[in-house]
């Protein structure tokens, strides 16, 4: 399955070696837009787009950071 790769449903810059998609771990995680767009950016990072997927992370925690602080939920809601 891991060389089943399509561009709407399986694209192979979130597809990890051993078959995890950041997906897939999100929800199974129960994490939120935010903590999960983390997870996301950073997986694929290096597979695609580089140092920009890291600043977007980054703004993604910023938020989440900005919410904690001011007594928010962890997802910046």
């Amino acid at each position: 399955m891991a060389d089943d790769f399509n561009e709407i449903t399986r694209p192979a810059h979130y597809v990890a070696a051993g078959g995890i998609e950041p997906f897939d771990f999100i929800n199974s995680n129960g994490l939120g837009f935010a903590a999960g767009n983390v997870i996301k950016y950073v997986f694929r990072f290096s597979r695609k787009g580089g140092v920009v997927d890291l600043l977007k992370a980054r703004w993604y925690i910023d938020r989440l950071i900005e919410h904690a602080r001011a007594g928010a939920n962890d997802e910046g809601n």
